[in-house]
């Protein structure tokens, strides 16, 4: 990749979440230059969930867990909960506001450089070269890059400007509220245990959640109907947990994604990864872990562009993620289609939940991300179960 003049950086990455955070941290490890450019006082709602296997992937140390969730409690449309124990394990909790700037700052002590600025836009000079235009405190700034990895978020800037296609995205809008649990805690909570619950009056189309955050707990709910209230449904849970009246910290709202873009590059120097790309994974809505894979795996597809000049390498992000989870998401897309969209089959669902096989597969592929595939009889029992309750055969 020639060019007569020299350019800034090697690689700016745009937005600072755990999916721009891991790409830039993985080049900077690689002793390319790059820069971080992230927004000011940007935090995501979300329940903050991370599984075993990012722990051990990104090197997650034990100070960052607020909570260890040893339990999952599903709770049907008519009260029916459904304790699953998380069996040999746990799922780690973040705080958003702090994970994601610990990550920050773990890609600035291995060389990234950071600023805050707002992106405004992407074009190129007269040597062809990518040329990131952002807002600071101390006016405009222009900056030439070999490459440019967008990871702003679900209605990503980078994504509008530079990706055909970035137009095809689909969302949920999530809210949620962080609220100091009491001294006292409120009957039945459990600090141990994520709380979610499949109910129209909370959601029309996804779940609430009451997720411990040690000290604190992320109370929230997400639709993709406009006219749905979640701060109405967020009321409803609070309300429902005992804790309409304790503290709140934060309230945070945002668009994520729900389904992964058809294009994630532009065949020349610019790649999406985290929620820009639309990896949040259908029905469940976890993010955090797909986020950070696909930083790692933008940030591969970049430095194969820099050492061997092939545009085709962007692409590789895109079909290696898919290969390895675009089976799950699609499953969990059918999931979601089906199983949310009416309070009858929500309550059908829950019950279905109650099966340890069901149990058993659903946490080894949310634990381990991946479909366990030792287990032929399982599947073909929960195969032949699923068809009943879809038939209206299985009582509930």
């Amino acid at each position: 990749m020639s060019h007569s003049q020299p350019v800034d950086f090697d690689v700016v990455v745009v937005g600072g979440g755990p999916a721009g955070a891991t790409a830039e941290d993985e080049l900077a490890t690689q002793g390319l230059r790059v820069l971080l450019l992230d927004r000011a006082g940007r935090i995501k709602p979300c329940g903050g969930a991370i599984p075993p296997r990012l722990i051990a992937d990104f090197a997650i140390p034990e100070a960052m867990l607020v909570a260890r969730a040893t339990a999952a409690r599903m709770i049907s449309p008519q009260a029916v909960a459904v304790d699953i124990p998380i069996e040999g394990g746990f799922v780690g909790m973040v705080d958003r506001e702090h994970f994601d700037e610990w990550l920050r700052e773990r890609a600035a002590s291995h060389g990234a450089q950071r600023r805050v600025g707002s992106f405004e836009r992407l074009d190129r000079d007269p040597d062809g070269i990518s040329v990131v235009h952002y807002s600071a405190d101390d006016g405009a700034v222009s900056l030439r890059a070999r490459a440019v990895i967008g990871a702003d978020g679900a209605r990503s800037q980078v994504a509008q400007q530079a990706i055909p296609g970035a137009d095809k995205g689909r969302f949920v809008f999530a809210y949620h509220e962080i609220v100091a649990v009491p001294d006292e805690a409120p009957a039945g909570y459990l600090g141990s245990r994520c709380e979610v619950h499949y109910r129209g009056a909370l959601s029309p189309d996804f779940y609430g959640w009451v997720f411990p955050h040690g000290a604190n707990v992320s109370i929230g709910t997400g639709s993709a109907d406009k006219g749905f209230s979640l701060r109405r449904g967020v009321m409803q849970l609070r309300a429902g947990a005992g804790l309409a009246h304790a503290r709140t910290l934060r309230r945070e709202g945002a668009p994520i994604p729900m389904k992964p873009l058809p294009r994630w590059d532009n065949g020349r120097d610019v790649v999406l990864a985290g929620d820009a790309a639309g990896v949040v994974a259908p029905a469940s809505g976890e993010g955090i872990y797909y986020a950070m894979l696909g930083g790692r795996l933008a940030a591969e597809a970049v430095h194969l562009l820099l050492q061997t000049g092939e545009v085709r390498a962007l692409a590789t992000a895109r079909k290696r993620f898919m290969r390895e989870h675009g089976r799950v998401f699609w499953i969990l897309g059918m999931m979601q289609r089906f199983w949310y969209s009416s309070d009858k089959r929500r309550e059908r669902f829950v019950s279905i939940c109650r099966d340890r096989d069901v149990q058993q597969l659903t946490f080894d592929a949310y634990m381990h991300k991946r479909l366990v595939r030792a287990r032929p009889m399982a599947h073909a029992r929960i195969f032949f179960k699923d068809m009943a309750h879809l038939l209206g055969l299985a009582r509930v």
